[in-house]
């Protein structure tokens, strides 16, 4: 699919007790690329604010010299106008006095701007490694450095975090502060659309064990009307998500080399089933044909006007105050609603794709130190305050407590059965040449196509792709 947008993935796929709404303007105590800006965000409430001052007590006791960090991204760490201040951000700030320079870009120059301003001596502090797209390309190209000696993995605060920052080693240093794995794709749906269609409820299929390929591939067939553009699934990522349902992604890190999984049998069922069920059968929201553009032009449209069933997603599109949720359903209704991935046959387990919930360190970075507290109070308020976090979605962003408890779910059996896709971190041409593979048995348009045809075209060019990555990698 030529021109994929991956508009704000990864901003809101943070824990609760996380800013996961900083999608806008700084306070006006911070530069937003230069220019100062005014944003009133929500505070803690009394008890909230107090149980953040006390875990802070378990931090080290030291004085920043520098207390300013210099966020690059394409998207505002600080907290956005009428949005609830992150756990983690208000430690920062009470702690150690920090704050946060946003350094504004866009998604599509993320990388040229960080490599300009590493260049220019003008580096950012840290940069989002949430989006998949940074390791290992950004240890090779000397975009990030190693967090090993600012970061104490070693300690007792990180150790639930090991098995996660371990993925991203490069030459045996860490490359990644990660807190967690987090759910980079959650099936999202309407209540009231499964209500309506006198659908089982995915949620409730999924807790008695019962949330299967098969049942997803029935509700998908019997919704789909494209006479009237009636579609069980619309978004960016279906394809790609849906394929791990097979436990496997297709570019992997296996002891430091980048592997291809193209040929893998258990991708090759998975993949001839979603092209067999769904790609033939034309259940997808026609993107080509809309511009390559979701309906609406918005993410979660389809959802909360009742036209698309499911909307594989990253919890950051329904992670914010009803306003910017709206596009899905009414939250306060109790309209939104998501669950994991189908377990391929009854016997399988739930795998669910995974992104990193971390930062990268940048190559120059003026405030090593400063980013080494700031990934403390992350690690910290992750462990300590995910009370606060559950008080922020019912208060701000209106969640249900069903909806608590499925999140609290997704966590689990991402954290169990994580499926770390590095499809996109290896290099430019490996992700150009990856997007129409990942995308093949489920590209609107006229152009899916059976997983043996893709990989027989393509295969040969990902292998080259991946020797050259090695051998850079050695």
């Amino acid at each position: 699919m030529k021109n994929t947008k991956k508009i704000l993935a990864g901003v809101c796929a943070l824990s609760f007790c996380m800013s996961a709404a900083a999608c806008g303007s700084n306070d006006s105590s911070n530069s937003t690329a230069g220019t100062t800006t005014t944003a009133s965000y929500v505070t803690l409430n009394e008890s909230a604010a107090e149980a953040v001052q006390s875990a802070a007590e378990k931090l080290e006791n030291k004085e920043l010299a520098n207390k300013e960090l210099k966020f690059l991204s394409h998207w505002d760490i600080n907290p956005a106008e009428g949005n609830p201040i992150g756990a983690d951000i208000q430690m920062f700030k009470d702690k150690y006095g920090g704050y946060f320079t946003y350094m504004s870009t866009v998604w599509e120059d993320r990388y040229t701007d960080l490599a300009t301003a590493v260049m220019s001596s003008d580096a950012p502090d840290f940069f989002s490694a949430m989006d998949m797209d940074g390791f290992p390309k950004g240890a090779l190209k000397a975009m990030f450095q190693p967090i090993d000696d600012y970061v104490k993995l070693d300690s007792e605060l990180w150790a639930p975090a090991k098995t996660v920052n371990d993925q991203f080693v490069y030459n045996g240093k860490h490359y990644v502060a990660a807190i967690q794995a987090s759910p980079d794709i959650v099936i999202i749906y309407n209540t009231k659309t499964i209500e309506d269609k006198q659908y089982e409820d995915p949620a409730e299929l999924y807790y008695k064990g019962e949330w299967t390929w098969d049942k997803f591939v029935e509700m998908c067939l019997d919704f789909t009307d494209q006479e009237n553009q009636i579609c069980a699934l619309d978004g960016w990522w279906y394809s790609q998500t849906l394929g791990h349902m097979a436990g496997k992604a297709m570019i992997s890190m296996e002891n430091g080399q980048i592997k291809n999984n193209l040929k893998d049998p258990e991708i090759a069922k998975v993949q001839n089933e979603l092209y067999e069920k769904l790609g033939k059968n034309n259940v997808m929201f026609d993107l080509a044909a809309n511009g390559w553009s979701v309906r609406g032009g918005t993410n979660g449209q389809g959802l909360g006007s009742y036209e698309t069933l499911f909307y594989p997603c990253g919890l950051w599109l329904i992670e914010g105050i009803p306003e910017n949720t709206a596009p899905c359903g009414d939250v306060e209704a109790g309209e939104i609603m998501f669950c994991p991935l189908p377990k391929f046959t009854a016997d399988s387990k739930h795998y669910m794709t995974a992104r990193v919930d971390g930062y990268f360190l940048c190559k120059g970075a003026p405030n090593p130190e400063g980013f080494a507290a700031f990934m403390d109070c992350r690690m910290l308020a992750k462990t300590d305050l995910d009370e606060v976090g559950v008080t922020t979605a019912k208060e701000n962003y209106k969640w249900n407590d069903d909806m608590i408890a499925m999140r609290t779910e997704c966590y689990k059996v991402v954290n169990e059965n994580p499926v770390f896709n590095f499809t996109n971190g290896v290099s430019d041409d490996l992700a150009s040449a990856m997007q129409n593979i990942t995308q093949g048995t489920l590209l609107t348009g006229g152009g899916a196509a059976p997983w043996s045809t893709i990989v027989e075209e393509n295969n040969d060019t990902i292998d080259m792709l991946i020797e050259d990555a090695n051998e850079s990698l050695s």
